[in-house]
């Protein structure tokens, strides 16, 4: 299977959904993407960089020469780690600032 078989499968083998979450993300601006790829705070940039550094290891580069090799496929499932990681930490991050929205509400409603 080559890697073209593996694109369209993963975004459903041309069906009409698949097709259009890939034509929709095909033409996005590289603005947006690069909006929707960034953190939005700082401490979830943190988190994730805390999490890429354990999975690639912790030499300071101003000491050691460091060199990373790995197959593609070893790569592929480290950006996926990284992504599902991401995916993970925004979700918790608009569930707790959901959560202190609704109690600041909470608050004012029981203090009128």
């Amino acid at each position: 299977m080559n890697n073209q078989d593996r694109l369209s499968e993963f975004f459903g083998n041309g069906s009409e959904a698949g097709g259009s979450l890939l034509q929709y993300v095909q033409a996005m601006s590289p603005e947006t993407i690069a909006q929707l790829s960034r953190p939005v705070s700082a401490e979830v940039f943190q988190v994730m960089e805390r999490n890429i550094i354990g999975l690639l290891g912790v030499l300071p580069a101003e000491n050691f020469n460091i060199s990373v090799t790995t197959s593609r496929e070893d790569l592929g499932r480290l950006l996926a780690s990284a992504m599902m990681s991401g995916y993970f930490l925004r979700n918790a991050e608009q569930r707790m600032t959901f959560e202190e929205s609704l109690a600041i509400a909470e608050s004012d409603t029981q203090a009128e």
